[in-house]
C-alpha cells in the first residue's frame, strides 16, 4: 500500500484526498520510484478544477514532477537499478502517469539520473520549468546572443527558468510582472530590465527599452489585452510564443501589428519536446549541462509536507510565489 493523492470530483484544493492504494509492480519498460519530493505546477490545479486540456475519468490522480529513489524496475529496463536517485520528465498525460504519491510508476524513457549535487527538492523542480522554457526559446524561437526577449509572468517557475536560459546564451531578458513587489527579486534573478504592469505603460516601456528595432521574441503565459502592447513593441518578423492563458479576459487578435510586421503568433506545449525523443535528448543535455555548471539554478519558493497537499494547492493558486512550490514526501 502507498499513499496517493486523488480527487473524486472537480473543484478547489479541498477536493484533494490522500488515499491508501495498492499499486501493481512495474510492467516491462517501467520504473517504480519511492518519491522524496514533488514539484507543483499550475496545470495540476487546472486538471483538478476540470479546466485542463486533459479530461480525466474520476477518481483521478495528478502531478507532473517527482524526484526519488528507484524502488523496482520492470522487465527489460537496463539503464536504472534499485537505489538510483532519479527525477521524472513530465509525461504527456498526468492522468495516465500521476506523480502525487509515495510510490509512482513511469516509463523508463521519462526517468533521468539527475546530478548527484542536487538535493531532492531541487531535483523535483527541474524538468517542467526548464523543458518548457527551452522548447519555446531555443527550439522554436532560436533565441541567440544579442537577442532581446520579453518574458511575462516572470516570477513563475517557467518565467525564472526563461530568464536563466536567456542569460546562459547571452540574450537580454526583459521581465514583465504585475506589481513592483517582486521587481528587485527579478533583477537579482537575472532580468536586465523589469516592467511593472500596474505602474507602467507596457508598450511605451518596451519601446523605450528595445529601441526602434523592437523585440524579436516574446514568451507569454497571460494572453488577454496584453497581446496588443506586446506585439506593438515587437520587431519585424518577430515571434510571440503563447504557452499559457492566465488572463480571464478575451485575447484580441492584433491584426495591424501582425500584418505590418509579419509577426508569428505561436501556441506551444512542452509536449512538443517531451513527445519527440530526439528533441528531448538535446534539451536534457542542455539542461543537465546548465545544472552542472550552475548557469541554471531552480529557485524554490516554499516547501510543504505531503499531508499539506491541500494547503500547497491553495498557495499555488494565490499567485504569491516566486519560483517553484515543492511538496516533500
Amino acid at each position: 500500500m502507498a499513499r496517493i493523492v486523488r480527487f473524486h470530483q472537480h473543484g478547489g484544493p479541498e477536493v484533494l484526498r490522500i488515499e491508501d492504494i495498492d499499486l501493481p509492480p512495474p510492467r516491462p519498460g517501467e520504473v517504480q520510484i519511492r518519491v522524496k519530493a514533488l514539484g507543483l505546477n499550475r496545470a495540476e490545479a487546472l486538471l483538478r478544477a476540470g479546466s485542463y486540456i486533459e479530461t480525466p475519468p474520476l477518481p483521478s490522480g495528478l502531478g507532473l514532477e517527482a524526484a526519488g529513489i528507484v524502488e523496482t524496475v520492470g522487465e527489460g529496463v537496463k539503464d536504472f537499478a534499485p537505489g538510483d536517485a532519479v527525477s521524472v520528465i513530465p509525461p504527456q498525460s498526468m492522468v495516465r502517469w500521476p506523480a502525487y504519491g509515495e510510490l509512482v510508476t513511469y516509463p523508463a524513457r521519462l526517468i533521468v539520473k539527475h546530478p548527484s549535487s542536487l538535493d531532492w527538492q531541487t531535483a523535483a523542480a527541474i524538468w517542467m520549468q526548464y523543458l518548457t522554457a527551452y522548447g519555446a526559446l531555443i527550439d522554436i524561437a532560436k533565441l541567440s546572443s544579442g537577442d532581446a526577449v520579453v518574458i511575462t509572468a516572470a516570477s513563475s517557475s517557467v518565467g525564472l527558468a526563461a530568464l536563466q536560459i536567456a542569460n546562459k546564451i547571452g540574450a537580454t531578458a526583459i521581465a514583465v510582472t504585475r506589481t513592483s513587489v517582486k521587481k528587485q527579486a527579478l533583477l537579482d534573478a537575472g532580468a536586465a530590465q523589469v516592467v511593472v504592469l500596474a505602474e507602467e505603460d507596457l508598450a511605451a516601456r518596451l519601446s523605450e527599452i528595445a529601441g526602434p528595432q523592437g523585440v524579436r521574441v516574446v514568451l507569454d503565459a497571460i494572453g488577454g489585452p496584453i497581446f496588443e502592447p506586446l506585439t506593438a513593441a515587437m520587431s519585424k518578423g518577430g515571434i510571440l510564443i503563447e504557452y499559457g492563458g492566465l488572463s480571464p479576459e478575451p485575447t484580441p487578435f492584433p491584426l495591424a501589428a501582425v500584418l505590418g510586421k509579419t509577426l508569428t503568433l505561436r501556441g506551444y506545449l512542452v509536449h512538443e519536446i517531451t513527445g519527440t525523443p530526439e528533441k528531448l535528448e538535446v534539451a536534457k543535455a542542455f539542461i543537465l549541462e546548465g545544472l552542472e555548471t550552475g548557469t541554471l539554478r531552480p529557485i524554490i519558493d516554499r516547501s510543504f509536507a505531503f499531508n499539506q497537499i491541500v494547503e500547497a494547492h491553495r498557495y499555488l493558486e494565490s499567485n504569491e510565489q516566486f519560483g517553484k512550490i515543492i511538496v516533500t514526501v
